[in-house]
């Protein structure tokens, strides 16, 4: 399995690796720090060149436990040695999504007692479905005004990990309904201020200060007791 590097280090723009394995457009790395399409956090892109070749990164999943890079061409092959680049201005927008979306949800897990049944976090705007029985735009609207007040708390926000017996024991660590963590020892816990904890897989900021305000844009009734929250970032 690759090296998933981005776990430790959401920050990290560029880095060296080897190519452990090529099948046409599809490549593995000893070790990455391009975010898989996963947990409703958007791949990352950029690029991985070897000398003065350039391929261009379109698509990053997980697949059979390693962390497959699609790219734009055939060329690279086994044992290859390349530098890879992360499109950074898209990983730092979704870092600031992520971060922003723990904020939302924990509030209105806090006072509705929702639980998540569906997110996706894009680029422009992102989304988060709730197990809610009331269709109340207004409480949607609040619920972003609430948490524009947590993010300007300037809270720090770090990851670690516990064991995960450890792990399941603090409230609301897991916040998806019907989900619990993958059948892990350890478990990845990312930890919002005195605000928030709940194991996660996703990159984040250090700090909600960067994450910026938040504007509502629109709910939705998404059937029975799902209720679908869109928001995206001002700036």
């Amino acid at each position: 399995m690759s090296d998933a590097l981005y776990l430790d280090d959401s920050y990290l723009k560029e880095f060296d690796a080897t190519v452990v394995s090529a099948n046409s457009k599809f490549v593995v790395l000893d070790k990455t720090a391009f975010y898989p399409n996963s947990g409703g956090q958007l791949f990352d892109e950029g690029e991985i060149r070897r000398g003065g070749e350039t391929f261009k990164v379109v698509f990053v999943g997980k697949f059979s436990g390693s962390i497959s890079h699609e790219v734009d061409r055939e060329g690279l092959k086994l044992g290859d040695k390349v530098h890879c680049v992360l499109d950074w201005d898209k990983r730092y927008q979704l870092m600031r999504m992520h971060t922003s979306a723990h904020i939302v949800s924990t509030l209105v897990h806090n006072e509705a007692g929702a639980l998540i049944t569906g997110n996706q976090l894009g680029v422009d705007k992102s989304r988060v479905d709730f197990s809610l029985d009331d269709f109340d735009r207004d409480k949607m609207v609040e619920y972003i005004d609430k948490a524009n007040e947590v993010i300007r708390r300037n809270l720090e926000v770090k990851s670690f990990y516990l064991p995960r017996e450890e792990a399941m024991r603090i409230p609301s660590v897991v916040k998806l309904a019907g989900a619990l963590p993958p059948a892990i020892d350890t478990l990845r816990i990312v930890q919002i201020g005195d605000f928030d904890t709940q194991a996660d897989g996703g990159t984040h900021v250090r700090n909600t200060s960067e994450v910026g305000e938040l504007e509502f844009l629109q709910v939705e009734n998404k059937g029975k007791n799902n209720r679908r929250l869109y928001y995206k970032l001002k700036k």
